[in-house]
């Protein structure tokens, strides 16, 4: 039997697209009333909006714009219905963007996510999302409330500590990124430590690889599932199972529209075509109105096989614009051209993120003046690439002309498969 957290889940596809439709004059009418959507939505009128090809027709707001409309009216761009001094929490990513959190129980809608691993009340879980300045971990902590789950706050780092943790309060559950469980399950091989109570992982916040998927089950942990989410919104989609297997695609959150659009544009696109994924999302202290994430997905035809009937996404496919995640961390444009202000040095660069199975290198290639630099130069671009973007990452040397005319400051050139 599937592990659903409410009849929600469900409920009939047409009742379920009627009761959303319902629901969008108010929710424009709520974000038109906060001065940022106000202009934004400036000649909308919200009784109109009662259909997605009504929705369509509005203009797309993408992450990428969030910094500068932010910059404008510190700190969420007047992007929110609640007062700051009101929020529970305000966050800041890299870039900087700034996130809040309101006081509503499982503001981020992760509870969903974690039924579907089976997660129940009383089942311990190690949570490994970062703690510092981003939300992710605290995403995972309203879940986990919401079912009654108690939570072992680990973070991030601290390999052997993590270790012990699991070995000593045997949780039932990891909630982190998939490369550091791996890195967590070889460290307690090295301390010949047994972890075997951790049966189930939600992962997000990179990309999981087949291979990863495997090793981590061969290495056992029998349940590894996935969800796709964001800093602003929260929990957009994620996996489930069907006897043991996990199913095709990732379940849309039952608090959220979710279009593709054509990169670049606001128009949708067929179903089945990559597309950027723009998510409404029915948050009443930060209503999002066609706010496009930047990531790339595509509308998975037919029905789970679990038995909700949401929508499905094909999940994670990539970037639709230069923002990359590099190790569970959004790295911007405007950061490389920081490090570029900072060292007159290099003539121009291109931030090349590397790797496979969600081993994540990071190198700024510079041009400079014959290709050269003192090494006590490139070690200080190494220090600035560091405070700028909080990752550590290498730079590689080349003369004038060599990098490609095209535009691109950020090239993702990892392997997935």
């Amino acid at each position: 039997m599937a592990d659903y957290f409410d009849a929600l889940e469900t409920r009939d596809p047409q009742v379920r697209e009627r009761d959303l439709m319902a629901r969008l004059p108010q929710l424009v009418a709520r974000a038109a009333a906060a001065p940022g959507w106000g202009r934004i939505l400036e000649g909308v009128n919200p009784a109109d909006i009662t259909s997605r090809s009504a929705l369509a027709q509005l203009p797309v707001t993408r992450k990428s714009d969030l910094k500068d409309l932010q910059k404008d009216a510190m700190p969420f761009g007047g992007l929110t219905t609640t007062d700051p001094r009101a929020l529970r929490r305000l966050f800041m990513s890299p870039g900087p963007i700034f996130d809040p959190e309101g006081k509503d129980a499982d503001w981020w809608r992760f509870a969903r996510p974690m039924a579907a691993i089976g997660l129940k009340a009383g089942h311990i879980v190690q949570n490994c999302f970062s703690y510092h300045f981003t939300p992710a971990a605290f995403m995972a902590e309203g879940g986990a409330a919401r079912i009654g789950c108690p939570v072992i706050p680990a973070g991030i780092g601290q390999t052997e500590m993590q270790v012990q943790a699991m070995n000593l309060l045997r949780p039932d559950a990891y909630v982190g990124t998939p490369s550091f469980l791996k890195i967590i399950i070889e460290k307690a091989r090295e301390m010949n430590a047994d972890i075997g109570s951790v049966q189930r992982a939600l992962v997000g916040a990179e990309a999981l690889p087949p291979s990863l998927r495997a090793w981590l089950k061969d290495n056992g942990v029998a349940t590894v599932l996935q969800m796709y989410g964001s800093a602003d919104i929260g929990n957009i989609a994620y996996e489930t199972m069907s006897n043991g297997e996990v199913n095709p695609g990732m379940v849309i959150d039952e608090e959220l529209i979710v279009e593709i659009v054509r990169p670049g544009t606001g128009d949708t696109v067929a179903d089945g075509e990559v597309g950027e994924v723009v998510v409404t999302s029915f948050n009443p202290d930060y209503p999002l109105v066609r706010f496009g994430t930047g990531d790339l997905s595509a509308v998975l035809a037919g029905a789970s096989p679990c038995g909700r009937t949401n929508v499905r996404i094909k999940g994670w496919m990539g970037r639709a614009d230069q923002t990359s995640k590099v190790r569970g961390m959004f790295v911007h444009p405007g950061q490389v051209a920081e490090v570029v202000k900072r060292h007159p040095e290099i003539a121009k660069a291109r931030l090349v993120i590397t790797g496979e199975m969600a081993n994540d290198v990071m190198t700024l290639h510079c041009e400079t003046e014959g290709g050269a630099l003192p090494d006590a130069t490139v070690a200080a671009i190494v220090d600035t690439m560091r405070d700028i973007t909080k990752l550590r990452g290498g730079v590689a040397l080349q003369p004038r002309g060599a990098l490609p005319n095209d535009g691109k400051v950020i090239e993702d050139a990892r392997t997935y498969e």
